[in-house]
């Protein structure tokens, strides 16, 4: 069954205290749910063909950390099948170093963009949203739209599992950088961040965006590791890419 819909949430509410520490690893035990999403997918089957057809614009996907572009086929497969000229970002594994990558991915975008001839729309999860956020910051002119899903937009890896294996001084140099540079340019192309309560490798409360200048918020049930096949997140990021259209 799918459940509830997707709770449309337009800005962060202001009793939400900040995270203060990366999830507990205990808590990765709540991921087991992700062996469920396939059922789920299939019982919102109705829900998924009445989700808007795109006009083939082009959409490019962003895998999480150590996931490989094919981590997002069945979502591309779905988007494509909605009229969207969905394609995978081209860097295969997401091998981290969000710094590096944005630069290397812009450069695989750009020929994309020449041949659609049109920006892009990305579509991102976990730390894939954060290179694609920060592309969009150096070069709206190649970006419309940028949806992420599980993505720590503030912090960097600070209030997420990853923390436990970094050295807290580099946690906070990141957060620190990324902070500055949200305040001093903070990303002007629309955005849409989708969360989960019941995320256990990304603090839900980190992927708020009280940066970015046009930015709206999109809550679903999932568990971090089944973001990707929920359908509540293919039926948040189907709707939003034709928000603009």
């Amino acid at each position: 069954m799918l459940g509830r819909a997707p709770t449309l949430v337009t800005a962060a509410p202001p009793t939400t205290a900040p995270p203060q520490r990366p999830p507990p690893r205990d808590g990765l035990v709540g991921e087991w749910r992700t062996l469920l999403e396939p059922v789920r997918l299939l019982g919102a089957i109705p829900w998924l063909r009445a989700v808007p057809r795109g006009r083939g614009e082009l959409v490019v996907d962003l895998p999480g950390y150590l996931a490989p572009a094919a981590a997002l086929m069945p979502l591309r497969s779905f988007l494509r099948a909605k009229g969207h000229d969905a394609r995978s970002w081209g860097l295969g594994v997401n091998r981290g170093d969000p710094e590096r990558l944005r630069h290397q991915f812009i450069a695989a975008l750009e020929p994309m963009v020449r041949q659609a001839g049109m920006p892009a729309r990305l579509v991102a999860w976990s730390l894939g949203g954060t290179v694609a956020r920060e592309a969009a910051r150096l070069r709206p002119d190649l970006i419309r739209q940028v949806v992420v899903f599980g993505s720590p937009v503030i912090g960097g890896p600070t209030y997420t599992i990853g923390a436990h294996q970094i050295d807290p001084a580099e946690c906070a140099r990141i957060e620190a950088l990324q902070r500055d540079v949200d305040e001093r340019d903070p990303v002007q192309v629309p955005l849409v961040s989708i969360f989960s309560r019941k995320d256990r490798v990304v603090d839900w409360r980190a992927s708020l965006d009280h940066y970015s200048v046009q930015v709206r918020h999109v809550e679903v049930g999932s568990t971090h590791s089944g973001l990707g096949l929920d359908p509540q997140v293919w039926i948040a990021v189907g709707e939003a890419l034709v928000e603009s259209e």
